[in-house]
């Protein structure tokens, strides 16, 4: 018999996660479309595959919308859907599906029109004062379970077609999800259960009983409105592995000042709400951040506990990305890396942003900014595409080690490595360039690979310790399909030139210790 194919995501004993394809490892780099773009297929050729071809992605997120499936209600139409998949086998790229049904950035833009029309049998969440919003409330079940429907009817076409080619990875249930411009949902139905003592799975999950209010406190309105959208996914989700196993995530929206549930989508996926989310949204594989934030570092660290795989779908459009990507999967050795508009990543779009959009959605306008990003991403996928073997060769090691600089007024740091330690001084850069950061990967005692920008490297003895390191060999080079091929030699007095700049560069140490230390005899 052939053997099964199967796409899954397997956790090590340090809970790190890795996405196999037929149990081979896949490092997913990826960049997602802007929200518009796979809805055309005439743009998709014209404007967005040629712009990609450059990039060295192996991995596009695109949307699919339920209002383009189901237009009228039970009747479906999948040639939009086909014939993406169908570019996508062509152009030798792997696809992310995000599920834009019920929710997309806190609000049902993308249901049917007859969804949107029949107000009385697919409610709307309301404001506090009883104004209406352009959310459908979570805790309307006529709307989840029409969903679900339309859900299962696409995982079920997405198996016909897919399941031999295995185009498609991994599906996004819904998007940013949440109640935006309030803490929580008054419509009449909210209002009473959120006055009703919470269901017994969360007395069971915290040890407590009571009402909302008496068991949360403050964060009641939060916790009352992930509930009800966790176990909205779960429904949607569940419906849907049931029709084709894929691996499935939700994407976050995060907090940030002023953090008040409202100011972004209350009751998403957000670091605080997790217990609820894993708790009862099981059938969701990964719980991943979209991070436009400065703070990286603390949202990666935030996101890749408690065995959840890290996944970051959307990342800033900025020069600093292509940094991160490094750190992303040296340091927490997440699974994949986008980040969003990459079609676009090619152009300089400081005069293009919507700033009182941004502003509404509270993100920093240079995290959208593009100012040739692309030549920047383009190399560090390159270096992480070639090098992917030796990568996976020690994930989850003591190994791989990661640095980057946090602020502008850290001048470097130290990273210790079996037989020496390595002092690694952050360069000062421009605001147009990737930030000072890369990994390094140890080979054994004595020899060590080290990928990253903005940075030079100078080998030390380990501290306390008289021994005299020598190196033996210091190389330039690349990998090519995970093949090392050396380029100049930079012994001597050429070492200066050991470090990186601005564009991603690839270094190959070997080196040797001799203690100094003097015995009496």
């Amino acid at each position: 018999m052939p053997m099964k194919k199967t796409i899954e995501i397997k956790k090590d004993e340090k809970g790190f996660g890795t996405l196999y394809v037929n149990d081979e490892p896949f490092l997913i780099l990826g960049g997602e479309l802007h929200n518009s773009s796979s809805s055309n297929l005439q743009y998709m050729e014209k404007q967005v595959w040629p712009r990609l071809k450059e990039l060295n992605l192996n991995t596009v997120l695109l949307p699919v919308a339920w209002e383009n499936i189901e237009k009228e209600e039970g009747v479906y139409d999948f040639s939009l859907l086909e014939e993406l998949i169908f570019q996508a086998r062509r152009e030798k790229m792997k696809l992310i599906l995000l599920w834009f049904g019920l929710w997309k950035n806190g609000e049902s833009t993308y249901v049917p029109g007859w969804v949107k029309r029949d107000g009385g049998r697919f409610f709307r969440a309301r404001y506090k004062g009883g104004e209406l919003s352009q959310t459908i409330s979570p805790l309307c079940k006529n709307a989840v379970k029409a969903d679900a429907r339309a859900f299962t009817v696409f995982m079920k076409k997405l198996k016909d077609i897919d399941a031999e080619s295995q185009t498609v990875l991994m599906v996004q249930v819904e998007n940013e999800i949440g109640f935006l411009k309030s803490d929580r949902d008054y419509s009449k139905e909210a209002e009473k259960q959120f006055r009703s003592n919470i269901p017994e799975e969360l007395e069971k999950i915290y040890g407590i009983s009571g009402t909302w209010s008496e068991v949360f406190q403050s964060d009641a309105a939060e916790m009352f409105m992930a509930w009800n959208y966790a176990q909205a996914v779960e429904y949607i989700a569940a419906a849907g592995k049931r029709a084709y196993e894929l691996p499935m995530y939700v994407n976050a929206w995060l907090n940030q000042f002023p953090d008040r549930p409202g100011n972004y989508p209350s009751g998403g996926p957000i670091a605080r709400n997790k217990k609820i989310w894993r708790n009862i949204a099981k059938s969701i594989d990964v719980f991943a951040p979209d991070i436009y934030l400065s703070d990286f570092e603390g949202v990666c660290k935030e996101y890749a506990t408690e065995g959840n795989p890290l996944f970051i779908p959307e990342a800033r459009r900025d020069q600093v990305t292509a940094s991160n990507a490094f750190y992303a999967f040296g340091k927490y050795g997440a699974i994949g890396f986008s980040p969003f508009g990459i079609e676009g990543l090619m152009e300089d779009t400081r005069q293009k942003q919507d700033k009182e959009l941004l502003e509404q959605l509270q993100i920093d306008v240079l995290a959208f900014t593009s100012i040739e990003t692309g030549k920047y991403l383009k190399e560090t996928y390159k270096i992480l595409k070639n090098m992917q073997k030796l990568y996976f060769r020690f994930k989850g090691t003591e190994n791989i080690h990661a640095f980057m600089c946090r602020n502008e007024h850290e001048r470097g740091t130290i990273v210790s490595l079996s037989g020496c330690d390595l002092e690694l001084t952050y360069r000062p850069k421009g605001n147009e360039r990737p930030g000072c950061a890369g990994m390094i990967i140890e080979e054994n005692e004595s020899e060590f690979w080290a990928v990253g920008y903005n940075t030079d490297i100078r080998l030390l003895p380990k501290k306390s310790s008289h021994d005299c390191i020598t190196i033996i060999c210091l190389e330039e080079g690349f990998f090519d399909n995970g093949k090392w091929s050396s380029g100049r030699v930079l012994n001597g007095d050429e070492r200066s030139m050991s470090g990186f700049g601005q564009y991603a560069e690839v270094r190959h140490y070997i080196y040797c210790k001799e203690t100094t230390d003097e015995k009496e005899g």
